[in-house]
């Protein structure tokens, strides 16, 4: 990496993915865990869900593994911890969200999802708080994400690199989750660029296009995911309903609010879903 280049993922010329290989070095070297199952982004909303699936083996300040950053937002946890479950698996549990909207590059937003990938995760599980369109929805509702629509105008494949994305939010798996909550709803998740929240006609669109979900993460991570072949499951805790939907001022301290509130069903029902995975 070049000098100039104050993070290594900065460096155009770098590889992200020999960049991931290192951070995944370095969580093995930490943890003293070869390999992880799965893997599981927390976004807002569902930072305690790790309590529950089983005995925290380790616990690393994202900051202390190559091409990792402080998270930005309130409400992430800013570690990452490996996580041995009752049946034997080993799960990496990511508190460490970088945003697209804080402007580092689409390379360092799916920084965590290539470096679990490396640690043999082939099971990634992304987990947001986000607004809802769908009418019938309430604020503390968790969904199942079917499908996205990336509305970012970026990508974090490079080159003439063709990914198909068709069912990249496992059908499998979300049958596997109404398995355990049959009440489980679903939708089409929309990421906007951030960090506004959106207006009224921008969530009119979304819907019109076909979306139910809008959100400033995700999309991404799951491109990512399924460029390096893992099986993926999404779930949005509704936090409030979407600018023209709802009618009261939007604020991040609503999303907090709303996680909290909801803490108690979403992390049981997210802590059974992994183990049944």
């Amino acid at each position: 990496m070049s000098d100039t280049y104050d993070h290594p993922l900065d460096d155009p010329a770098a590889d992200p993915f020999e960049i991931a290989a290192a951070a995944a070095a370095d969580i093995a070297r930490i943890t003293g865990v070869d390999h992880h199952d799965i893997a599981l982004t927390l976004g807002s909303g569902w930072g305690k869900a790790a309590e529950l699936l089983g005995e925290v083996t380790a616990t690393i300040p994202a900051t202390e593994i190559t091409g990792f950053s402080k998270p930005a937002l309130e409400g992430h946890v800013g570690t990452l911890r490996s996580i041995a479950t009752p049946r034997g698996k080993h799960v990496l549990v990511i508190g460490a969200r970088t945003h697209y909207y804080e402007g580092h590059g689409v390379r360092r937003v799916v920084h965590s999802v290539r470096t679990a990938a490396a640690t043999g995760a082939t099971t990634m599980v992304l987990t947001n708080g986000a607004g809802g369109i769908k009418r019938g929805w309430r604020p503390g509702q968790p969904v199942l994400i079917a499908d996205h629509i990336n509305l970012t105008g970026d990508s974090p494949l490079e080159g003439a690199t063709f990914v198909d994305l068709t069912d990249l939010y496992s059908m499998r798996l979300r049958d596997l989750a109404r398995t355990i909550d049959p009440s489980l709803d679903e939708g089409v998740y929309c990421q906007f660029r951030g960090p506004q929240y959106e207006t009224p006609a921008e969530v009119r669109m979304a819907g019109t296009i076909g979306g139910h979900i809008v959100g400033m993460s995700t999309a991404l991570e799951a491109i990512a995911a399924r460029q390096a072949g893992m099986e993926i499951l999404g779930f949005s805790l509704i936090t409030n309903m979407a600018a023209g939907i709802q009618t009261t001022p939007l604020s991040h301290q609503e999303v907090i609010d709303a996680g909290r509130e909801a803490e108690p069903v979403i992390t049981s029902l997210l802590a059974r879903v992994i183990e049944a995975l």
